[in-house]
């Protein structure tokens, strides 16, 4: 059994449709037409549906011109008073249930109602209310969900800055190399170093006067000979 009351998946496409339309709504409106004008890839025929069931086009797809006068409007305003007009003749079971407050059911609400009254499962009628929200939003009665424009490809990463997030390798510090010209004599050897050690070894029954001349006597002679 076919759905009385149409849906579309998301509201982008229906927005995008009805947009188009205002700006220019060719003698006929079929799926083709709007595969050609891009504006709901892959919910072309949903759309078609719902132009249809609000009476905008007939069963063929050509613009039924007492009907569409509302996409004639310029100013947004003149446009939803008119467009609501259409919303609620087919809708018109629904406003008879809830009247005006229709329009600002949450979509629970409606959700139940479209489930009940059409027999919908639950992905149709969260659908079917979804719809039914969109074209409140247009009619004037909720902000107009903004489509949502085609992703922008990712940047990819430079390798400028893939060098810059690695971290630097420590440098080896370089080993220092023997002069070329070798030692002090440039006899291309290594000059000779010299180290002296000097052990002391100091009484155990000495007092303090014992080793201060101690190392007095050896800085004179050795550290401070010449």
């Amino acid at each position: 059994m076919a759905n009385k009351y149409p849906y579309v998946a998301s509201a982008g496409p229906l927005v995008k449709t009805i947009t188009h339309l205002r700006r220019s709504f060719p003698k006929e409106v079929t799926a083709d037409t709007l595969r050609k004008l891009g504006v709901a890839p892959k919910n072309e025929s949903y759309a078609i549906n719902v132009l249809r069931f609000l009476g905008v086009i007939d069963d063929e797809g050509k613009k039924v011109d007492a009907k569409a006068k509302a996409f004639v409007q310029h100013q947004d305003e003149a446009f939803s008073s008119e467009f609501e007009k259409l919303v609620r003749d087919s809708y018109e079971e629904l406003f008879e249930l809830h009247g005006d407050a229709a329009w600002k059911l949450d979509r629970g609400s409606l959700t139940q109602f479209f489930r009940t009254t059409d027999h919908s499962t639950d992905v149709v009628g969260t659908r079917q209310a979804g719809t039914f929200a969109a074209l409140a939003a247009l009619s004037g009665h909720a902000d107009v969900p903004t489509p949502k424009s085609a992703a922008s490809p990712k940047k990819t990463k430079s390798s400028t800055d893939d060098a810059s997030k690695k971290k630097a390798a420590p440098s080896k510090k370089s080993e220092s190399s023997v002069p070329s010209n070798g030692g002090a004599d440039g006899s291309g050897s290594p000059p000779v170093g010299l180290t002296v050690r000097i052990e002391v070894n100091l009484p155990a029954s000495g007092d303090q006067e014992t080793y201060d001349r101690i190392f007095q006597s050896i800085r004179k002679n050795l550290i401070n000979g010449s």
